[in-house]
């Protein structure tokens, strides 16, 4: 709970609350598109190809909790399609940047510095979601909340004989723990209900948005980065 008796935690939220307003009216339509499986034709970069090639024969749907077996051979499917898409635009790459440094390894993907310090490259293979096309709708979902810390993909790989995606993302460092209710304060002000701890919910948009615990958010000159997303396309009559 809130309160004004701790004058300088009080100050960030309000900070916090001011600053980071997440959706422009443009931003919501983008959101409302990708929400409903629609194309991303006025948009650039080789993560929103790939996004869009899989919309052109795949249909975008709600997250469901059943039905694994479905979804696997679904997901296997959208991989096989990936390769070949992969090796005719190169982007299949036979490895990660040159004189990356290998930093962490948490349980959706590996993390590498790079030479100059100033990003990170992450190698998903998209875990978390059933299919590959909740995979990029999720890096494309953040990418217009977040901008700050937007994904830039690289291309594909393997690895452990499994496709993984390539990505790159700003190297942020952090001035301290970014505190569970600021980030509930400023997802609250943004539409986004706390279902479970460290889970939300916007049910205007049908988004869930999951995991975001201290190691994902990151708390810099009174705002909040949001460096590791998860969003699933949820539907407006979502159960928690």
């Amino acid at each position: 709970m809130l309160s004004c008796e701790n004058a300088p935690y009080w100050k960030t939220v309000v900070s916090l609350l001011i600053l980071q307003q997440m959706f422009s009216d443009d931003t919501r339509t983008k959101l409302e598109n990708i929400i409903r499986g629609a194309l991303l034709e006025s948009e650039e970069g080789a993560g929103t190809a790939v996004r869009n090639f899989l919309c052109r024969r795949f249909k975008t749907g709600a997250k469901v909790k059943e039905d694994f077996e479905g979804q696997s051979i679904l997901k296997k499917e959208q991989a096989g399609l990936l390769i070949e898409y992969a090796r005719q635009n190169n982007l299949l790459l036979s490895s990660i940047p040159e004189q990356a440094v290998f930093l962490t390894q948490g349980g959706e993907a590996k993390v590498y510095l790079t030479e100059d310090g100033l990003s990170v490259i992450k190698v998903n293979g998209a875990a978390y979601y059933a299919t590959w096309l909740d995979y990029f709708n999720s890096l494309m979902i953040h990418n217009l909340i977040f901008p700050e810390t937007a994904y830039e993909f690289l291309g594909f790989k393997y690895e452990d004989s499994q496709l993984v995606a390539v990505v790159k993302q700003v190297f942020v460092t952090t001035d301290t723990t970014a505190d569970l209710e600021a980030v509930i304060t400023v997802l609250a002000f943004n539409g986004f209900s706390n279902i479970k701890r460290h889970d939300f919910y916007n049910q205007e948009l049908g988004l869930l948005l999951e995991d975001m615990h201290d190691e994902n958010v990151i708390a810099k000159a009174d705002a909040l980065l949001f460096i590791d997303t998860v969003f699933y396309i949820a539907g407006t009559n979502f159960k928690y």
